[in-house]
């Protein structure tokens, strides 16, 4: 996608992007996490509409919730985003003798009995905890996968991130490239990591239900499911506050039954189950339930 920004603002953009992660990268971690929270919170005043995005989210997704409890979910978005940006920082020192440091597997038999099948496996993931480090720490854990990525708005920034998201070995497939590519990487018996939890638009999708609300997913991961007959496992680097680390999680097989809808809600009822359990560490600040079935108003 063509960015619409000028020249002027690209730059911009991109100096201040590249001097927090420069920043973040050389600070020690005990520093570079409060620092970051810092940030965080600057964003958060700056584009209020971010916090109300989720608020809103919330009060439709979780209507038992007092006001106080729906604050601290949002304060723990921001925070995980805050958290995420400092683990992406450090991205180029990370390697295969020390990323135990950030990251440990749980599920991982998961993974290995589907890759076990020759079809190759489709990993259903979310914008839930720090998908960035799940592809990359799984690429040095175990081996690399494919990623499906879309291009971000300001080119010079795009090339700084898939620049680090290369760095333990991954490989990138646009999204625009997505039957061919996929279909190509499953015959090969490889993975290929899908985000598929935000908003589609209906021409690419079907309406299924996810927080006891109608909302637009697309449909093109399970068509591939069906199409190539690989199985598909949902995986997620959750933060465990406990250990102070994240845990790749990686779950059982989905079954999938080769219908487009059926398939599809399969899927996202999963992801409800997960992120219920790890409800501030989804991206609730994204207008989920944008798209609405014909004859329903907006809920934005």
């Amino acid at each position: 996608m063509a960015s619409k920004k000028n020249a002027l603002t690209i730059g911009i953009e991109y100096a201040l992007a590249k001097a927090i992660v420069g920043i973040l990268r050389f600070t020690p971690t005990s520093v570079a996490f409060p620092v970051a929270r810092m940030g965080a919170a600057v964003l958060r005043a700056a584009v209020p509409k971010l916090a109300k995005t989720a608020r809103r989210n919330l009060e439709f997704a979780y209507p038992e919730l007092t006001e106080a409890d729906r604050t601290r979910l949002i304060h723990g978005i921001f925070g995980g985003l805050a958290r995420s940006l400092v683990v992406f920082s450090k991205f180029p020192a990370l390697n295969a003798r020390n990323i135990g440091q950030w990251i440990r597997y749980e599920g991982l038999e998961h993974y290995a009995s589907a890759k076990a099948k020759g079809k190759g496996v489709l990993v259903a993931t979310a914008h839930l905890g720090n998908w960035e480090l799940s592809a990359f720490a799984h690429a040095l854990m175990t081996e690399p996968m494919h990623v499906m990525v879309r291009p971000l708005d300001n080119p010079l920034i795009d090339r700084l991130v898939e620049h680090r998201r290369l760095l333990s070995g991954n490989r990138l497939l646009l999204k625009k490239e997505v039957a061919l590519s996929v279909v190509r990487a499953l015959k090969q018996n490889e993975a290929v990591g899908i985000l598929i939890d935000q908003n589609a638009a209906p021409e690419e999708g079907v309406f299924i239900d996810f927080f006891a609300k109608k909302a637009c997913a697309g449909s093109a991961f399970a068509k591939l499911a069906a199409r190539t007959g690989a199985p598909v496992i949902p995986g997620f680097a959750v933060w465990e506050e406990p250990e102070k680390k994240y845990v790749l999680r990686f779950f059982p097989e989905l079954k999938m039954t080769g219908d487009t809808q059926s398939d599809t809600q399969t899927i996202h009822a999963e992801f409800e189950q997960i992120i219920r359990r790890y409800p501030d560490q989804w991206m609730w600040i994204h207008r989920r339930w944008k798209n609405r079935p014909p004859g329903e108003p907006p809920l934005y």
